[in-house]
């Protein structure tokens, strides 16, 4: 019967608003724990791909899991002016897990934006938490991202941010449906920021062309949003759940204080750090994420 039920399945889920959202629902449909992916920040639901690929072997068991592109990524809808925010985020959340995981236990992992979405869902609906057996937190942070360092003196840094914010204003009045129709321009870039030390030049590709298709409009209010984070009291939500904290020690996004930050918050949660890694560990480190995830079906 089990085998019967062994599905892939790429489907559109609609939210209450009207967005449309694309996702990968696979494994089991009568699973008893289903593992929902959230991918980050200019990303797309195919950063969780290997991970989700190798979770049933990692684990021992079959299992469920669901990915899907966050409004204004990927192959779902643009979001709507003004909703571009984690905020948002969390509810589309909230709604995914109600219509297509009704019942059953749940496990939440969450990489970078995603990470801070999961936080954003305990802070609006902690009624979700009452089915989470397990939490994992990828090179996220639960706030101070207003002016990140980037791994740079402040000088540097100071000069990036202001870079960065003429291009955030740039994108917020774009017409296309792309930031870029190509993009191999943007891979030493992505390289530079997101990875770490000796990446797979395919993994960089990949990344930059996930960011190349994020809707611009899109892109500009989720930086609006990310600077505005701040969910240090919503992580207590999470205090009685297991939970796993990864962060990469070369990661200039979301440097490994940001990890630390929130362990202090959750002294009961583990926390692994990785030499070498940037802010792509669902890349870089997919096989210890993944056996460290199975720990928690």
């Amino acid at each position: 019967m089990g085998a019967e039920l062994q599905t892939v399945t790429p489907a559109e889920f609609t939210t209450s608003d009207g967005t449309r959202l694309r996702l990968i629902d696979e494994g089991p449909s009568d699973a008893p724990v289903t593992v929902v992916f959230v991918h980050g920040w200019t990303l797309s639901k195919h950063t969780w791909d290997r991970v989700a690929a190798g979770l049933p072997a990692a684990a021992g068991r079959n299992a469920r899991t669901l990915r899907y592109d966050l409004r204004g990524h990927g192959d779902s809808r643009p979001a709507e002016p003004g909703d571009a925010t984690i905020r948002c985020c969390a509810d589309d959340l909230a709604e995914l897990i109600a219509d297509r995981v009704p019942e059953g236990e749940l496990v939440l992992a969450g990489h970078s934006m995603g990470g801070m979405t999961i936080m954003a869902l305990a802070e609006q609906h902690p009624q979700v938490f009452d089915r989470v057996r397990g939490v994992a937190l990828v090179a996220t942070s639960s706030g101070d991202l207003a002016e990140p360092s980037f791994g740079l003196p402040k000088p540097g840094a100071d000069v990036f941010n202001a870079g960065e914010r003429a291009l955030r204003r740039f994108l917020a009045g774009a017409k296309g449906e792309r930031v870029s129709g190509a993009s191999g321009w943007l891979r030493p870039g992505v390289r530079w920021l997101l990875f770490g030390k000796r990446p797979q030049p395919d993994d960089v590709a990949a990344t930059a062309s996930w960011l190349a298709g994020c809707h611009p409009v899109s892109m500009a209010g989720y930086r609006e949003s990310l600077a505005a984070h701040e969910r240090a009291e919503a992580l207590a939500r999470l205090e009685d759940i297991p939970t796993l904290i990864f962060a990469g020690l070369s990661d200039r996004l979301t440097p490994r204080d940001h990890a630390e930050k929130i362990a202090e918050a959750l002294p009961k949660a583990e926390l692994y750090l990785y030499p070498g890694a940037g802010h792509m560990l669902p890349l870089e480190r997919t096989e210890e994420l993944t056996a460290r995830l199975a720990t928690l079906l």
